[in-house]
Protein backbone atom coordinates (compact mmCIF):
# COMPACT_ATOMS: atom_id res chain seq x y z
CA UNK A 1 0.00 0.00 0.00
CA UNK A 2 1.24 3.39 -1.11
CA UNK A 3 0.33 7.04 0.29
CA UNK A 4 1.92 9.62 -1.49
CA UNK A 5 2.50 12.92 0.40
CA UNK A 6 2.89 16.09 -1.77
CA UNK A 7 4.87 18.86 -0.62
CA UNK A 8 8.40 20.71 -1.55
CA UNK A 9 10.17 17.90 0.25
CA UNK A 10 8.58 14.94 -1.69
CA UNK A 11 8.83 13.77 -5.09
CA UNK A 12 6.31 13.09 -7.44
CA UNK A 13 6.12 9.30 -7.94
CA UNK A 14 3.93 8.09 -11.17
CA UNK A 15 1.25 5.59 -10.53
CA UNK A 16 1.26 4.60 -14.09
CA UNK A 17 0.08 0.12 -14.30
CA UNK A 18 -1.26 0.90 -10.93
CA UNK A 19 -4.36 0.12 -9.71
CA UNK A 20 -6.15 2.26 -7.37
CA UNK A 21 -8.64 1.26 -4.95
CA UNK A 22 -11.70 3.08 -3.74
CA UNK A 23 -12.17 2.63 -0.43
CA UNK A 24 -15.97 2.58 1.32
CA UNK A 25 -17.81 5.54 2.03
CA UNK A 26 -15.96 6.99 -1.06
CA UNK A 27 -18.23 10.57 -1.87
CA UNK A 28 -18.85 9.33 -5.80
CA UNK A 29 -21.55 6.74 -6.14
CA UNK A 30 -19.92 5.93 -9.44
CA UNK A 31 -16.79 4.95 -7.59
CA UNK A 32 -18.12 2.58 -5.44
CA UNK A 33 -15.83 -0.55 -4.84
CA UNK A 34 -14.02 0.65 -8.11
CA UNK A 35 -10.70 -0.71 -8.93
CA UNK A 36 -9.00 1.52 -11.80
CA UNK A 37 -6.51 0.96 -14.13
CA UNK A 38 -4.37 4.16 -14.20
CA UNK A 39 -3.18 4.13 -17.69
CA UNK A 40 -1.28 7.45 -17.71
CA UNK A 41 0.11 9.99 -14.71
CA UNK A 42 2.34 12.57 -14.86
CA UNK A 43 3.06 15.48 -12.11
CA UNK A 44 2.13 18.01 -14.79
CA UNK A 45 -0.69 16.24 -17.11
CA UNK A 46 -2.17 14.92 -14.14
CA UNK A 47 -3.81 10.56 -14.48
CA UNK A 48 -6.28 9.24 -16.61
CA UNK A 49 -7.48 5.52 -15.33
CA UNK A 50 -9.94 3.55 -16.51
CA UNK A 51 -12.58 1.06 -13.95
CA UNK A 52 -12.22 -2.00 -14.56
CA UNK A 53 -14.93 -3.33 -12.43
CA UNK A 54 -18.29 -1.86 -13.58
CA UNK A 55 -20.23 -3.35 -16.19
CA UNK A 56 -22.43 -1.44 -18.52
CA UNK A 57 -26.36 -2.93 -17.68
CA UNK A 58 -28.09 -2.09 -21.03
CA UNK A 59 -25.12 -2.53 -23.45
CA UNK A 60 -23.04 -5.14 -24.23
CA UNK A 61 -19.22 -5.51 -26.34
CA UNK A 62 -21.50 -7.63 -29.50
CA UNK A 63 -23.63 -4.02 -29.69
CA UNK A 64 -20.45 -2.69 -30.49
CA UNK A 65 -19.07 -4.50 -32.88
CA UNK A 66 -22.39 -4.69 -34.65
CA UNK A 67 -22.89 -0.91 -34.77
CA UNK A 68 -19.48 -0.94 -36.11
CA UNK A 69 -20.11 -3.43 -38.82
CA UNK A 70 -17.60 -5.89 -37.39
CA UNK A 71 -18.28 -9.26 -37.90
CA UNK A 72 -19.29 -11.14 -34.49
CA UNK A 73 -15.99 -13.80 -33.28
CA UNK A 74 -16.32 -17.00 -32.35
CA UNK A 75 -14.75 -16.75 -28.48
CA UNK A 76 -16.66 -15.19 -25.61
CA UNK A 77 -16.48 -11.69 -25.02
CA UNK A 78 -16.17 -10.03 -21.59
CA UNK A 79 -18.90 -7.64 -20.37
CA UNK A 80 -18.50 -4.18 -21.85
CA UNK A 81 -17.24 -1.94 -18.97
CA UNK A 82 -18.18 1.81 -17.69
CA UNK A 83 -14.42 2.92 -17.41
CA UNK A 84 -15.43 6.11 -15.98
CA UNK A 85 -17.69 9.21 -16.37
CA UNK A 86 -15.07 11.28 -18.84
CA UNK A 87 -15.25 10.86 -22.92
CA UNK A 88 -18.22 8.56 -22.71
CA UNK A 89 -18.66 8.18 -26.33
CA UNK A 90 -14.98 6.91 -26.53
CA UNK A 91 -13.91 3.47 -26.46
CA UNK A 92 -10.52 2.04 -24.36
CA UNK A 93 -9.28 -1.16 -24.98
CA UNK A 94 -7.18 -2.53 -21.88
CA UNK A 95 -4.94 -5.32 -23.45
CA UNK A 96 -1.82 -7.39 -23.50
CA UNK A 97 0.81 -5.90 -25.37
CA UNK A 98 2.04 -8.85 -27.60
CA UNK A 99 -0.41 -7.09 -29.94
CA UNK A 100 -0.31 -3.35 -31.47
CA UNK A 101 -1.24 -1.40 -34.08
CA UNK A 102 0.20 2.34 -35.12
CA UNK A 103 -2.50 3.76 -32.27
CA UNK A 104 -1.30 1.35 -29.38
CA UNK A 105 -0.22 3.29 -26.47
CA UNK A 106 1.86 0.98 -24.52
CA UNK A 107 1.74 1.04 -20.79
CA UNK A 108 3.95 -0.89 -19.40
CA UNK A 109 5.55 -3.53 -20.86
CA UNK A 110 2.57 -6.29 -20.51
CA UNK A 111 -0.14 -3.87 -20.73
CA UNK A 112 -1.26 -1.03 -23.67
CA UNK A 113 -4.44 0.63 -24.47
CA UNK A 114 -5.71 0.95 -27.77
CA UNK A 115 -8.93 3.23 -29.03
CA UNK A 116 -8.99 2.24 -32.65
CA UNK A 117 -11.81 0.63 -34.98
CA UNK A 118 -9.02 -1.84 -36.12
CA UNK A 119 -8.41 -3.84 -33.06
CA UNK A 120 -12.27 -4.55 -32.24
CA UNK A 121 -12.27 -5.48 -36.62
CA UNK A 122 -8.43 -7.84 -34.82
CA UNK A 123 -10.22 -9.27 -32.24
CA UNK A 124 -13.58 -10.42 -34.26
CA UNK A 125 -11.05 -12.13 -36.99
CA UNK A 126 -9.08 -13.50 -34.38
CA UNK A 127 -6.41 -11.54 -34.39
CA UNK A 128 -6.74 -9.67 -31.79
CA UNK A 129 -4.63 -9.36 -28.13
CA UNK A 130 -4.81 -12.62 -25.73
CA UNK A 131 -6.36 -10.55 -23.07
CA UNK A 132 -8.45 -7.77 -22.98
CA UNK A 133 -11.17 -6.05 -21.84
CA UNK A 134 -13.48 -2.93 -23.34
CA UNK A 135 -14.72 0.28 -21.17
CA UNK A 136 -16.66 3.29 -22.60
CA UNK A 137 -15.73 6.46 -20.92
CA UNK A 138 -12.45 7.18 -18.39
CA UNK A 139 -11.67 8.43 -14.98
CA UNK A 140 -9.65 11.95 -15.02
CA UNK A 141 -7.83 13.95 -12.75
CA UNK A 142 -6.24 16.92 -13.25
CA UNK A 143 -2.96 18.19 -12.45
CA UNK A 144 -2.60 17.61 -8.15
CA UNK A 145 -6.04 16.42 -7.88
CA UNK A 146 -5.05 12.45 -7.29
CA UNK A 147 -2.50 13.40 -4.89
CA UNK A 148 -4.75 15.57 -3.24
CA UNK A 149 -7.53 12.74 -3.33
CA UNK A 150 -4.65 9.83 -1.62
CA UNK A 151 -3.79 12.17 0.98
CA UNK A 152 -7.63 12.25 2.04
CA UNK A 153 -7.25 8.46 1.48
CA UNK A 154 -10.13 8.30 -0.92
CA UNK A 155 -7.83 5.55 -2.85
CA UNK A 156 -5.42 2.80 -1.99
CA UNK A 157 -2.83 2.46 -4.28
CA UNK A 158 -1.43 -1.63 -4.98
CA UNK A 159 0.40 -2.77 -9.02
CA UNK A 160 -1.78 -3.86 -11.50
CA UNK A 161 -2.09 -8.13 -12.15
CA UNK A 162 -3.17 -9.60 -15.10
CA UNK A 163 -4.79 -12.32 -12.92
CA UNK A 164 -7.23 -9.25 -11.40
CA UNK A 165 -7.33 -7.17 -14.13
CA UNK A 166 -8.60 -9.98 -17.13
CA UNK A 167 -9.38 -13.40 -15.24
CA UNK A 168 -10.94 -12.30 -12.24
CA UNK A 169 -14.76 -11.87 -12.46
CA UNK A 170 -16.02 -7.87 -12.57
CA UNK A 171 -17.71 -8.59 -9.10
CA UNK A 172 -14.74 -10.09 -7.26
CA UNK A 173 -12.07 -7.48 -8.52
CA UNK A 174 -12.59 -5.17 -5.78
CA UNK A 175 -12.37 -7.76 -3.02
CA UNK A 176 -9.70 -9.59 -4.40
CA UNK A 177 -7.23 -6.66 -5.26
CA UNK A 178 -7.72 -5.86 -1.11
CA UNK A 179 -6.91 -9.68 -0.31
CA UNK A 180 -3.57 -9.06 -2.27
CA UNK A 181 -3.09 -6.30 -0.07
CA UNK A 182 -3.27 -8.57 2.90
CA UNK A 183 -7.09 -6.82 3.63
CA UNK A 184 -9.89 -8.47 5.20
CA UNK A 185 -12.80 -6.86 2.90
CA UNK A 186 -15.39 -6.99 5.18
CA UNK A 187 -13.15 -5.75 8.15
CA UNK A 188 -12.33 -3.18 5.92
CA UNK A 189 -16.29 -1.85 5.19
CA UNK A 190 -16.75 -1.70 8.64
CA UNK A 191 -13.80 0.33 9.36
CA UNK A 192 -12.75 2.10 6.64
CA UNK A 193 -13.53 6.10 6.95
CA UNK A 194 -14.03 5.89 10.80
CA UNK A 195 -12.44 8.78 12.54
Amino acid sequence: MKKIKMNDNTRFTPLTGQFLVAVPGIDDERFNQAVVYVYTHSETDGAQGIVINKPAEKLLMRDILAQLKCPMPDITMPPLLLGGPDRMASGFILHSSEYHNPMTYPVTDDVALTSTHEILHDIANGQGPNEFLMALGCATWRRGQLEDELMSNVWLTVPATHQIMFHTPNELKWEMTLKSMGIDPLRFSTTAGKA
